[in-house]
């Protein structure tokens, strides 16, 4: 099997505790903008050998004008420069900018961030404090690698989201480190005792949040549902040798395993996140 077009992060989806992906290539349309044209379940080609070719082309993921270089993970410049999905509150939410009136796009701030979000707890080979919009999970903690996951906290905006993860990060790291994710399955953590630990050092500074702006605005989560997540992997790395499109515009090798958005090949592992926007001709042998 031979497609191509352009590349997006992989779709992931959660079913009976193991993680299902997709990788889908688009094409784009003066009309109506970037079209799925082919769709690959990623889970099924395990042990198979890819080929992917990098054309040396790339496409900006929103406006699908070609451009000589990819801003955050897909955009030309000028998107990279306008777009408020690519503004700097989105990786520090505690600088949104919305209520002083100067964000790029209110209307799109509305739907996207004037909404629940949630702050939670993970283990992705690490432990790890994190914020998602609700629509996002557990989509956010597939792409993160996690193999488990405990929300803790329901916020009524991507704000107040921000301010909690500042004062979460004071005991526990935001940092996903992604060698080590690669490398196998973590052990397990007590994320409900780790939970009670943060929380209690917390308590002062999170009601000094909900006196500032409003406490309903603030849900200290009660219930203790752990996500437990798998992963399509036949085999695992003993040495993470990352790839890259523009260093090695043709890779081939044997797919071993698929875990956040990285593809373990024979060969290396690959982050196709990273190459949002790069055209490709992928075949499966």
């Amino acid at each position: 099997m031979k497609i191509n077009g352009m590349i997006k992060k992989m779709k992931a989806e959660l079913h009976a505790q193991t993680a299902y992906y997709q990788l889908v290539l688009y094409n784009f349309d003066a009309h109506s903008g970037w079209e799925a044209t082919d769709q690959i379940e990623m889970n099924t080609v395990l042990e198979h050998y890819l080929k992917i070719h990098y054309t040396g082309d790339i496409y900006c993921i929103h406006c699908g004008r070609k451009t000589r270089k990819s801003f955050a993970q897909g955009y030309c410049y000028p998107c990279f420069s306008h777009l408020a999905q690519c503004d700097s509150c989105i990786m520090s939410p505690e600088k949104c900018h919305y209520q002083a009136g100067t964000c790029r796009e209110p209307d799109w701030a509305e739907k996207n961030c004037m909404n629940d979000h949630f702050i939670y707890l993970a283990n992705t080979a690490t432990a790890k404090v994190g914020i998602t919009r609700a629509s996002q999970i557990p989509t956010r903690w597939i792409d993160q690698g996690a193999t488990q996951a405990l929300p803790v906290i329901k916020v009524s905006q991507r704000y107040y989201s921000g301010l909690m993860e500042v004062i979460f990060k004071q005991h526990i790291s935001d940092r996903t480190v992604w060698q080590k994710m690669l490398k196998g399955e973590p052990e397990k953590i007590d994320l409900l005792l780790l939970k009670q630990q943060i929380m209690d050092k917390l308590k002062f500074q999170i009601a000094t949040l909900q006196e500032q702006y409003h406490a309903r605005d603030f849900q200290l989560l009660s219930e203790d549902q752990i996500t437990q997540i798998k992963y399509p992997v036949v085999q695992y790395p003993h040495k993470v040798k990352s790839l890259n499109l523009d260093k090695t515009p043709l890779i081939t090798g044997r797919l071993l395993g698929i875990k956040g958005q990285y593809l373990i090949l024979d060969c290396g592992v690959i982050n196709i996140r990273k190459h949002g926007g790069y055209q490709i001709e992928l075949t499966i042998l």
